[in-house]
């Protein structure tokens, strides 16, 4: 069965190819050093230090298996496809109670909230999904009902 492919923005693809070189190329070697340093430190069953390391390496190879995964099969989208329709790569300007509020749709891979970078899958998005400028969306949010209305979608 074909596996489905990672959507990036090419600036997310970008920031995960970093990732993943840095991973390979300094943090897995300093992990591998700081283990073999710790196993020098004698034995190794209350030996916490070596318990870190051993953790850590675990983890950047993890992240790096991961790593590989998305890149081998991924699949970059651009914000330009289809102004006329909300869909990923959209950057939507919103109201809201006569405030402007901007947000770019983005894979759930790459999604920042703090960055307004949201994904489908969110309440806004998937609210805004398939919109057009001009809609009203309504989204249930923790503090009840909010009222959007699409004023742009680039």
């Amino acid at each position: 069965m074909p596996s489905i492919p990672s959507l990036l923005t090419n600036e997310g693809l970008e920031k995960l190819k970093n990732e993943y070189n840095d991973l390979k190329n300094n943090k897995l070697k300093k992990a591998v050093e700081r283990l073999a340093t710790a196993r020098d430190q004698g034995d190794l069953t209350e030996n916490s230090e070596y318990a870190a390391a051993r953790d850590a390496l675990s983890f950047i190879e993890e992240r790096i298996y991961q790593l590989e995964k998305i890149l081998k099969n991924v699949r970059t989208i651009s914000g330009k496809k289809n102004s006329k329709v909300v869909e990923v790569g959209s950057k939507v300007t919103l109201a809201m109670n006569n405030k402007k509020i901007t947000f770019i749709i983005v894979s759930e891979l790459e999604s920042d909230p703090i960055a307004r970078k949201i994904s489908p899958q969110s309440p806004i998005g998937m609210a805004l999904m398939a919109k057009k400028k001009g809609d009203k969306v309504i989204v249930n949010v923790p503090d009840g009902k909010m009222e959007y209305k699409i004023l742009a979608i680039e």
